[in-house]
């Protein structure tokens, strides 16, 4: 059987502010209404942020937007939810956080082959501004071959 409802929201930004150290692939504990507008695409991951609070994963600042056919048990945009991963990975991504310069950061909120909606993180480290100029390079100098291949 073919999945064709294939939901994925990339947090683009994040590719280019940070280097990705080390990924991984963790469940979210939502809410009725926020698995379908999840579905309908209504997610932004701008200013999302993870942090450990009392041994949780907690994602921050993650919009969903409201259901619009939802009644009066509709959710809050912007609430903090729940990650699920196991301790061992927790107490990993919690001692590198500690190092400097080191966050957690969301990128990429998909559906897996079973319609559960998984998260995709990533331990970071922040990119200086010389790194961002030559990641814009590399990328300019991609499109350029790729063009040139096409067009001959």
């Amino acid at each position: 059987m073919e999945f064709k409802n294939k939901i994925e929201i990339v947090n683009r930004k994040a590719r280019h502010l940070y280097e990705f150290v080390y990924t991984l692939e963790v469940g979210i504990v939502l809410q009725g209404t926020e698995i379908k507008s999840i579905r309908q695409g209504k997610v932004n991951m701008g200013d999302a942020f993870c942090r450990v609070v009392e041994g949780e994963l907690l994602l921050e600042k993650l919009h969903i937007s409201v259901y619009e056919l939802g009644t009066y048990n509709n959710h809050e945009p912007l609430r903090p939810r729940k990650l699920l991963a196991h301790k061992q990975e927790i107490k990993k991504l919690l001692g590198r956080v500690k190092e400097k310069g080191f966050s957690i950061v969301p990128y990429r909120l998909y559906l897996n082959e079973r319609g559960k909606v998984k998260l995709e993180i990533a331990l970071a480290r922040g990119k200086k501004s010389f790194d961002k100029r030559d990641s814009l390079k590399q990328k300019d100098l991609k499109r350029d071959m790729d063009r040139n291949l096409k067009y001959g």
